[in-house]
């Protein structure tokens, strides 16, 4: 099997490379061809050649990047089998942003899945992970460590909207990926009741519309003009991350910082970033879903890419699961990037 493998898709310095198909996937380098399972920085890049990905991966990155961030471009219809030199590929929902597909690459009976990141979480923004069953998957590893068990995301907004409530003459600043992670947070407001305003740091607003043109119902979000942040009493700001603690944020009135990302399970993480309202929302899998999901698709062999790996590729072999770590880099820039160099979670739990 790993010969067989390793014939299908291997690892170079651009990335996973499949020899037959002449191709790579989520290349960190410009190539010729690329394959792109979803829209985030560090699996999207621009100056290929030509690129397959779905119809709305290949928007969000005419958005982030420009109309000519490629040579070429060809769509990927979900589910539909597609020949690439000597390989049969097809995509299938990875349920972690709007547009995010696991690409399946098939040769003689044998099939690996790249999933690229994926949640098994329900995500109103996006299509849900679908379980290809294959002979190898290529899982990431964000949190991939017991102690990170995901609580339920709505109970989460839940406490954003109860906060707002306790101090309405406070505003709510919420940090947040300005692809994802923003618009499933205003998505799940809605769904919870929330029907003001929710305004939104200009580095949100093209993205958000894009979300809006595809047919995702956010609601009103208007861009934050300086002259009114003054007034902005109990309202729900959504920024980039970075912006929580700087002076854009300063200027709302009496602002409580809440930043939405996985990592807020680490409650030492959140005091070293300021965070007032940590809530824990993650666009990728936690450990229980990581495990159920290679047991779910049947694969005698798991190579796991960026992450906590070794947690991982250990449980693995006590299944009797072959698997391999990858060793990847310059991957986990989404918003909820792997720790600071020298961070060790176990560490900071235990502490905290």
């Amino acid at each position: 099997m790993s010969q067989r493998a390793s014939d299908l898709l291997t690892l170079t310095r651009e990335g996973l490379y499949c020899p037959l198909g002449r191709f790579h996937v989520d290349p960190t380098r410009p190539v010729e061809r690329a394959l792109i399972t979803h829209g985030h920085a560090d699996h999207a890049r621009a100056g290929h050649g030509t690129v397959l990905a779905t119809p709305e991966t290949l928007r969000i990155m005419a958005v982030r990047y420009g109309e000519d961030f490629c040579t070429s471009r060809q769509e990927a219809r979900l589910s539909e089998r597609m020949r690439i030199g000597d390989v049969t590929v097809f995509f299938a929902p990875a349920g972690h942003v709007l547009g995010s597909a696991q690409i399946a690459i098939e040769r003689e009976g044998q099939r690996i899945v790249v999933s690229g990141d994926y949640k098994r979480a329900p995500d109103p923004t996006c299509l849900p992970f679908e379980t290809v069953p294959c002979d190898v998957f290529i899982t990431e590893a964000t949190f991939g460590l017991p102690v990170f068990r995901h609580p339920d995301t709505r109970g989460e907004v839940r406490k954003l909207i109860e906060s707002v409530t306790l101090f309405p003459e406070r505003a709510h600043i919420v940090g947040a990926y300005a692809l994802g992670k923003a618009q499933r947070v205003m998505a799940l407001l809605r769904e919870e009741g929330w029907d003001r305003p929710i305004h939104l740091h200009g580095a949100m607003e093209k993205l958000t519309e894009l979300y809006k043109r595809e047919g995702v119902p956010l609601g009103e979000t208007p861009k934050v003009v300086a002259a009114d942040r003054k007034d902005l009493h109990g309202a729900i700001v959504l920024c980039p991350p970075s912006s929580i603690q700087d002076l854009w944020s300063r200027k709302f009135p009496d602002p409580v910082t809440a930043f939405a990302s996985g990592w807020m399970r680490v409650r030492a993480r959140a005091r070293q970033k300021g965070v007032e309202l940590p809530l824990v929302i993650s666009d990728h899998s936690d450990w229980p879903d990581l495990c159920r999901t290679i047991l779910d698709t049947g694969a005698e062999e798991v190579w796991v890419t960026h992450g906590q790996e070794d947690a991982l590729v250990h449980w693995c072999g006590t299944r009797g699961i072959r698997a391999k770590p990858l060793h990847m880099l310059d991957y986990g820039d989404d918003g909820e990037a792997e720790p600071d160099p020298g961070h060790d979670p176990k560490m900071e739990e235990a502490s905290a």
